[in-house]
């Protein structure tokens, strides 16, 4: 059954859906190391960001939130795990994006690209998730 949007009739549907992403889910395989690692990343207190249920783990962010998830619901109970994100989701921001890269440099987290454009490179989480750090 293919029913017609009421937008492609001519008429402005009004949604009750919010035009605002609330938080983030990456997934992870193992919830304790990725929370140091993001902790680390991020400059976060660990005593910050608690799991909850086990498998949850919302780190306190300003603006839109990141929650890093076992995803047991979504094959996060299967031997290889939930499946990592292939192409950056989502990005994270810096004033200092040579320093950034540096300090990720330093962690040695593993670096997908180098500073692209003065404007933005990519790094892999140790669950091989990709994240862009972007200057602001």
């Amino acid at each position: 059954m293919n029913k017609k949007l009421p937008a492609q009739s001519g008429i402005t549907p009004t949604s009750p859906i919010k035009n605002k992403v609330g938080s983030v889910f990456v997934p992870v395989r193992n919830i304790e190391k990725s929370r140091s690692w993001y902790c680390q990343v991020l400059g976060l207190n660990e005593a910050d960001c608690e799991i909850m249920n086990g498998h949850l783990c919302p780190l306190p962010m300003d603006g839109v939130g990141i929650i890093l998830d076992t995803m047991p619901k979504w094959g996060g109970d299967q031997p290889g795990g939930a499946a990592s994100i292939e192409t950056p989701a989502f990005m994270l921001m810096t004033e200092d994006l040579k320093r950034s890269f540096d300090y990720m440099k330093e962690l040695g987290v593993n670096l997908i690209t180098e500073i692209e454009h003065d404007h933005w490179f990519v790094v892999k989480d140790p669950d091989g998730n990709k994240l862009m750090i972007c200057l602001e």
